[in-house]
């Protein structure tokens, strides 16, 4: 699968801007504040439906502007797919497949897959669990919509039973058997996605290991562990003993919305607290490089990659293995930004891959470098 064809409209700080791109590597350089990042975005609503970085959709309308318009057209095993997402202020988001407009966003997700790098990414292991659980469910939920549906609804339930909790300090009122059909709807949902986490990190392991071998030369081990109350505990049996608890506090304390991964290097040492700035990027990437794996094998064709600053905190070295790794026939179609084409240009030439690199300007495509 590959991306054709990007055009936007009122998009952040683009007004109207048309790219055609190569199946291989097309690249974006230009000054930091350019807007090189925002056609990563834009490219990223396309696949996902959002920002990769704001979930305020209204906020990505072009200063002055009421509406933005992203158009794509995708080429996939020789069929052509044409996908549009339109905003407009105080509007419903409007998003097309072959101008027939979906009914549910949820539909979308998982069609044509990406899978993006950024220096955003450092808040999955400086930030808490809730970011590394949402990595875990963004990978799942491009290859399984049915995993989505069951997270809404777990989601669902954990708000109601949480509303059910207030509610009985507030009125002093306790419905013990409206509190129990709760509890068992969220056992039965929440041991689904359990379940399915669990097998998605039997798979990913493998990959991210091999990926962070490769990036440290193997000099380096690091470890990721999942983390969850229902590995070696009864849900149901959990949210019984926890009752008193969650009556006090007003809340469900446990649960697989408390699931984490945890992140160690050098023999269990906090990769949060031990690990310098570029291998924290290393692991990173590797969770990048890994999910891309994983959605390979799982959709059986290449996703889109997409890589935001790649350069930033890596070395000469690990940025041309890199480069090396991510050209090879492993991977797909590549999107990367950078402040020097001339280093992009030497890169490409030295490993013997094409590139198409595109100078941008205050919002303007001023064509290839």
């Amino acid at each position: 699968m590959w991306l054709k064809h990007l055009s936007v409209l009122n998009f952040k700080n683009y007004t109207d801007s048309s790219l055609d791109f190569l199946p291989e590597t097309n690249a974006f350089t230009g000054q930091n504040g350019s807007g090189k990042t925002n056609l990563l975005d834009a490219i990223h609503y396309l696949s996902l439906c959002k920002s990769y970085f704001n979930p305020i959709d209204s906020q990505h309308i072009k200063k002055g502007e009421d509406w933005f318009m992203v158009q794509g057209q995708f080429d996939k095993e020789l069929i052509q797919d044409a996908v549009s997402c339109s905003i407009k202020r105080n509007q419903k988001k409007q998003f097309k497949k072959n101008k027939k407009e979906y009914g549910r966003l949820a539909d979308h997700i998982g069609q044509f897959p990406l899978v993006m790098i950024s220096p955003n990414d450092t808040f999955i292991i400086m930030d808490g669990s809730e970011e590394r659980r949402k990595f875990v469910d963004n990978v799942i939920s491009q290859t399984d919509n049915q995993y989505l549906d069951i997270l809404i609804a777990y989601n669902r339930l954990l708000l109601h039973r949480n509303t059910v909790l207030k509610n009985i300090r507030e009125t002093g009122v306790f419905d013990k058997g409206l509190l129990e059909v709760l509890n068992l709807q969220l056992v039965e949902a929440g041991e689904r996605i359990f379940e399915r986490r669990q097998k998605f990190m039997e798979e990913f392991l493998p990959e991210f290991r091999r990926y962070y071998q490769f990036l440290s030369d193997d000099v380096e081990q690091v470890n990721l562990v999942y983390e969850s109350q229902l590995q070696n505990q009864d849900f149901l049996e959990l949210l019984n003993r926890s009752l008193e608890k969650d009556r006090t506090l007003e809340r469900t304390t446990v649960g697989i919305h408390k699931d984490d991964l945890q992140f160690s290097i050098h023999d269990g040492m906090p990769l949060k607290k031990f690990g310098s700035q570029g291998q924290q990027k290393s692991f990173l990437i590797a969770l990048k490089l890994a999910q891309y794996a994983f959605l390979k094998n799982r959709k059986q064709f290449k996703p889109l990659l997409l890589l935001d600053d790649i350069f930033d905190k890596l070395d000469d070295q690990r940025t041309k293995k890199l480069m090396q790794l991510v050209s090879e026939d492993e991977f797909g179609q590549i999107f990367l930004t950078d402040t020097d084409s001339i280093r992009i240009r030497r890169i490409f030439q030295e490993i013997g891959k094409p590139i198409r690199i595109f100078d941008i300007q205050g919002g303007q495509v001023n064509g290839e470098v």
